[in-house]
């Protein structure tokens, strides 16, 4: 993927070494960074992914390398160095007339690339998703500036005013104005929902837990609808904006939200704990009760398909009345559990029946279980494991492959492994099953590619600078 190589697996899997305890391969990947790891290459990046993956990763291994008892060294340096001369290539990608990060930075020229596709847009979900990562690194150096243009996206975003704090997924770099109004939770909208209260969690930031309680209350009135037959609860996209129909279509992506709206209602706390504070009221119940919902429907993903393995996207069979604009002053009827009205309801068309040994499932449900404590969801996760397992390990068992086809038994294989499947899916199915004390979510906060930063008390310069206009 370059010249010299960038060790997109190597970096992403650090913190996941270190996790596990893997200490030898850990050394070894350690010396390779140390020794041949060179950001100065001639290659074009995209913005978002090196940013999560790439500094979040070396980010992520700085903070536990100081942390855990059997890799900790309050000396070593490598990490951290390394993840500042990356920060300071990708600023070039910030250097818009916006504000708005380009889609992609040249790293060894430190010039940001506009996108080739979508009219030289920028994915929304990608630009408001480096916000944890430049923060974090402003927390450790006391550098404002990479704090202060990841700040910058989101208010440049929220300037706009949208409807029920709900974006439409591309905005152009150099104006700073959505170019579409589809509105989606999957693909290029996805994690600037995520990163709202994971922002707050992190800083203490208010602001940013307003706006996640905005836009959670637009998907409520929006997006989140309920299937024909079993009347399980999906997110629905909306092609052309807020106020025309909906398409009942949710990708493998949208399971990020049931974690993310539990993590957002307690704060990481065990639901137990967050029933006793005094700021606990009947909205977060009723968020917790979405969240159990949402998660059994990204669940099903699994349960309905031959392999047991969720395709990349799922259709959904839904009443004509249930698309319909407008849905906030509905009433919500009881979902059915049994697996044979599911498997009516889950339409996987041929296109989107591959699996690309996704997270946001495994996530959401290591975090449903460590905030309630339902062993269910262990449960689940155990079955989607042993899937993967049967279906995905390669023939020598060295490795794991994605599926073509998640409808046949056995599946058709690709020669793919997403760095991601180390990062977060193997990452988060491990801290399912680990002590419940381990990685506390009161105490940490994983980023979109499931790299562990701390929350910390922002000291100096670094507070908000910037207020939301009047809606």
């Amino acid at each position: 993927m370059s010249p010299k190589g960038l060790g997109w697996i190597i970096i992403d899997s650090l913190d996941t070494m270190m996790l596990m305890n893997l200490t030898e391969p850990l050394a070894e990947a350690r010396k390779w960074l140390h020794r041949e790891l060179t950001w100065d290459q001639d290659q074009d990046v995209n913005t978002f992914e090196t940013t999560i993956r790439m500094m979040g990763g070396l980010l992520s291994a700085h903070y536990l390398s100081t942390q855990l008892p059997d890799i900790s060294s309050k000396r070593d340096s490598v990490y951290l160095a390394k993840a500042i001369d990356l920060a300071d290539r990708l600023l070039a990608g910030f250097e818009s007339q916006s504000g708005i990060p380009y889609a992609s930075v040249n790293l060894g020229k430190k010039v940001g690339i506009q996108s080739h596709a979508d009219g030289g847009a920028s994915s929304t979900a990608e630009a408001a998703t480096v916000q944890l990562e430049m923060k974090y690194l402003s927390h450790l150096t006391g550098n404002d500036v990479y704090w202060r243009r990841a700040e910058k996206v989101i208010e440049v975003l929220d300037a706009q005013k949208m409807e029920g704090g709900l974006l439409p997924i591309f905005v152009h770099a150099e104006y700073g104005v959505f170019t579409t109004r589809e509105i989606r939770l999957g693909s290029r909208g996805d994690s600037y929902y995520e990163y709202l209260p994971k922002q707050y969690l992190q800083t203490g930031e208010s602001i940013y837990l307003d706006m996640w309680n905005e836009a959670l209350e637009g998907m409520k009135s929006h997006l989140i609808t309920e299937t024909k037959h079993s009347k399980l609860k999906f997110v629905a996209e909306l092609p052309l904006g807020v106020g025309d129909t909906l398409s009942p279509k949710m990708d493998h992506l949208v399971c990020f939200l049931p974690g993310t709206i539990a993590l957002a209602a307690t704060q990481g706390r065990t639901l137990a704990e967050a029933r006793k504070s005094l700021e606990w009221t009947e909205q977060h119940e009723e968020d917790m009760n979405l969240a159990a919902e949402l998660m059994k429907t990204c669940w099903g993903m699994y349960a309905v398909t031959e392999t047991g393995l969720a395709p990349e996207i799922a259709w959904f069979e839904a009443a004509d009345d249930d698309l319909k604009p407008d849905l906030g002053s509905r009433r919500w009827r009881r979902t059915s559990n049994s697996l044979r009205n599911w498997k009516k309801d889950f339409i996987i068309k041929p296109l989107d029946a591959h699996n690309l040994q996704r997270p946001e499932t495994v996530e959401s449900l290591f975090m449903m279980y460590r905030i309630t404590g339902d062993n269910m969801y262990r449960e689940w996760g155990w079955k989607i494991f042993q899937a993967f397992q049967k279906h995905t390990k390669t023939t020598f068992g060295d490795g794991y492959t994605s599926l073509e086809d998640v409808r046949t038994v056995p599946p058709k294989t690709r020669d793919n492994m997403e760095s991601f499947w180390l990062a977060e899916t193997l990452k988060y199915l491990h801290l399912l099953f680990s002590s419940e004390d381990y990685m506390p979510l009161t105490e940490v906060v994983f980023n979109t590619e499931a790299h562990p930063l701390p929350r910390f008390t922002p000291q100096g310069n670094l507070k908000t600078g910037w207020m939301r206009m009047p809606r």
